[in-house]
């Protein structure tokens, strides 16, 4: 087991336990924090939209192209956009920091 680190939409961090082979998505559901992820991980939505930090972008696979389709489909998309639930804990992600995207926390808290 490792850690993924989550900023919440109020700027608080959180550690989170990570499992080996769990989306990220389902890490951070599992730890109570605001992630919908509707299609469960089909990347057939934005739901689960984050902000990959800086220091991690150039250590992540490249989006295929239905990951790039549902990005577009973001309103508060960058360049550091991706959907966590096209990221697989491993090793190598180990201290991963992501942001959950304050304005999906919003559109669902109204």
């Amino acid at each position: 087991m490792g850690v993924i680190n989550v900023i919440d939409h109020e700027g608080r961090a959180h550690e989170l336990e990570a499992v080996e082979g769990w989306r990220v998505m389902e890490i951070i559901r599992e730890h109570g924090l605001p992630m919908e992820g509707l299609c469960g991980g089909a990347c057939a939505c934005a739901t689960c939209h984050v902000y990959v930090d800086g220091d991690w972008q150039g250590k992540l696979h490249e989006p295929r192209d239905d990951e790039d389709a549902m990005l577009d489909e973001v309103p508060t998309v960058s360049d550091s956009s991706r959907l966590s639930c096209q990221l697989i804990y491993s090793t190598e992600l180990d201290g991963l920091t992501v942001t959950l995207d304050r304005e999906l926390v919003q559109a669902k808290a109204a």
